[in-house]
């Protein structure tokens, strides 16, 4: 499928739950947010049934978000029955990782193939002030699972908010030397915004690891996932980092993706307003191609790029991150 901008769209990211067991502070209030009732969230049959129908559009890439896709119950039955579709070639997870050390094995047998994990900080009571309700070492259990059982390459979310500092910094470069991990460093988007405010910009990072002595930042390309990390190695590690810019140097025009949020509505554009409604559709005895021009009508409302700056403070979209799968 190409859009009106002429960029090929096969990705596809499914919120599958909008509940999350932590409460981040640039995600949602310390409150958390009304989540929907059961019923007017996605039946595991109509997601597959979704991803069966923009299967046959070329969309081959699914990544499962939330919330936190592993609170919803029979997740791993779900990813079987989507591996069993044989339309998908790379399926991942979005996750904050503290359930994936016990689940680990289990996904990837299931045919998830690779994780990205939320961790924004190395500190305990840091990662607590910002999750609200998580425990480090739980997510860290999880990353070395997730290793051990190949959900690889494991990349690790990193945003740069105000609670950024140099110590974690100097963390995650140790880091990259002891496990093959792919660190990606993401700008702030103000989506929803709570308690947290920019920190680092991505050219302070680079210039602060420069700075460490540790050699020259080397380009590199990751086999995996086509997305917008720019990825780069030191000499001598085994994992890499990833520099990730959607506001002060958008890659609106490589976009790849539309959503599916828990609710049932296509967003073109995460920091757009915009979104179709196909739940009605599926719910009300609409045809496979009915569903599929629906999918077609998401595609042609993708904007050029969104209109967020590096000085707003605050984004103008409605929904917060949670509710739309990031």
């Amino acid at each position: 499928m190409i859009d009106s901008f002429n960029r090929a769209i096969d990705y596809l990211r499914v919120s599958v739950t909008d509940r999350c067991n932590f409460r981040c502070t640039y995600c949602m209030p310390d409150e958390g947010v009304s989540p929907l009732p059961h019923a007017e969230i996605l039946s595991y049959e109509e997601i597959l049934r979704m991803i069966r129908i923009v299967g046959h559009l070329g969309v081959r890439k699914v990544r499962l978000t939330g919330g936190e896709p592993l609170v919803r119950k029979g997740i791993t039955g779900f990813i079987s029955r989507l591996t069993a579709l044989n339309i998908i070639t790379d399926l991942s997870m979005t996750t904050n990782g503290s359930l994936l050390s016990g689940m680990a094995q289990e996904l990837k047998k299931a045919g998830l193939q690779r994780v990205n994990i939320s961790l924004d900080t190395a500190n305990p009571e840091k990662f607590a002030l910002i999750t609200r309700r998580g425990r480090l070492e739980e997510t860290l259990s999880g990353i070395k699972n997730a290793l051990a059982a190949g959900l690889t390459p494991v990349k690790l979310n990193v945003v740069l908010s105000e609670h950024f500092t140099d110590d974690d910094l100097i963390y995650f470069v140790d880091l990259i030397y002891r496990l093959p991990v792919a660190v990606r460093f993401i700008e702030y988007m103000p989506i929803g915004a709570d308690k947290a405010g920019r920190g680092y910009s991505v050219a302070a990072v680079k210039e602060r690891i420069h700075k460490l002595g540790k050699g020259l930042l080397q380009p590199i390309a990751l086999d995996t996932g086509n997305g917008p990390a720019r990825y780069y190695r030191l000499p001598g590690a085994l994992g890499s980092f990833g520099f990730i810019t959607p506001i002060s140097e958008h890659f609106c025009g490589q976009c790849n993706r539309l959503r599916l949020t828990a609710d049932g509505k296509f967003k073109p554009c995460l920091l757009s307003n915009t979104e179709i409604d196909v739940k009605t559709a599926l719910r009300s005895g609409a045809t496979d191609e009915e569903i599929k021009q629906l999918f077609l009508q998401a595609v042609r409302a993708k904007p050029s790029g969104h209109n967020l700056c590096p000085t707003d403070k605050h984004s103008e979209v409605d929904r917060r991150m949670s509710q739309i799968g990031g």
